[in-house]
């Protein structure tokens, strides 16, 4: 009898620990809820998203997904949890909203993506050098800062109002595109050009491709990185004083996670705290897509693939040889 009771204990033990072990599973799984990733629809940010997103899943073992959205309603989400990072966040450009999010503590700043990023008004180059290959002579060699376009206006006429200039602005929303036309207004060239503003950046980038390919003058808005910078030899018009455009051409571009991501997945935390790259590594992977027809998930196994020797150092080796080993 005492040697069946002990087999009875032994399967009742076992059970308790199969029991145990099943809820410590569950919880495990609980914890690793997948990571949600910001999409606000530019291919860079997409690029990033696909580079962490292959390395937290093959090497950390998280899910990831990607939710669209306006930036407004991004920002939202990252300052309620529905949204845990944003692997592109251009800080002066949501000044306000990201200043909110960090005084409120709903905001943590990971790391600085990318330092090196520029944005505001362009000429492609041979507007002011020329280009001898191509037969185009300078058409404004004295073109340097945004004041001398107002020696321009008629190089570049706007087709539907030829008595002033055209420039071609961002998008409608954007912060940058107030502070183009406040810009503008300071300087007095609203009374030589119209601000004409896009609805969708594809249209600021098929404006640009077109004007380029025919080797005709063209000045408007952009930004590095982006795949028109990456393929086009282009020139930003510079600025001589402080104005509400210079306030933003320069920024730090930031990893920014809401405040639950590094209790509930630190290991992921840590990472995204030693990612950083350079709008070159964009510009080339965004030339990439371009060219290739490539989507941001393939330019993201380009770049692993290729530049083994910078991502590994974001993460332990175990972590390196478990996403080495999946591509």
């Amino acid at each position: 009898m005492k040697k069946k009771s002990l087999v009875y204990g032994g399967i009742l033990l076992l059970i308790t620990m199969m029991i145990l072990s099943g809820c410590s599973g569950e919880s495990a799984d609980a914890e690793k809820d997948p990571i949600i990733f910001a999409d606000e629809s530019w291919a860079s940010l997409r690029f990033h998203n696909e580079v962490a997103g292959t390395i937290i899943e093959s090497g950390y073992g998280y899910e990831t997904e990607q939710r669209k959205g306006s930036a407004a309603a991004i920002l939202t989400g990252l300052r309620e949890g529905d949204v845990d990072v944003h692997m592109e966040l251009w800080k002066q450009n949501n000044k306000e909203a990201y200043d909110e999010g960090i005084e409120s503590g709903d905001f943590v700043k990971l790391s600085v993506n990318f330092d090196d990023n520029y944005q505001g008004l362009y000429v492609p180059t041979y507007v002011i050098e020329g280009d001898p290959e191509r037969g185009i002579e300078p058409m404004a060699p004295d073109l340097k800062y945004i004041t001398d376009l107002a020696d321009y206006k008629d190089l570049f006429q706007d087709p539907e109002d030829k008595e002033k200039g055209r420039i071609i602005g961002a998008i409608p929303g954007w912060e940058v595109s107030e502070r183009i036309a406040e810009t503008l207004k300071e300087y007095g060239l609203d009374e030589q050009f119209n601000y004409f503003r896009p609805g969708a950046e594809a249209a600021i980038n098929t404006s640009l491709a077109d004007a380029y390919k025919n080797g005709e003058p063209w000045v408007g808005y952009n930004y590095e990185p982006n795949w028109v910078m990456g393929k086009y030899d282009m020139t930003p018009l510079l600025e001589k004083e402080d104005t509400p455009l210079s306030a933003v051409a320069e920024q730090d571009v930031e990893i920014v996670s809401h405040k639950s991501l590094p209790e509930r997945a630190p290991d992921v935390s840590e990472f995204l705290e030693n990612y950083q790259t350079s709008s070159a590594i964009a510009n080339d992977a965004l030339d990439y897509m371009q060219n290739e027809d490539a989507s941001a998930e393939d330019a993201a196994v380009k770049f692993l693939k290729e530049e083994e020797a910078l991502w590994t150092e974001w993460v332990p080796e175990d972590v390196a040889e478990k996403v080495k080993d999946e591509l």
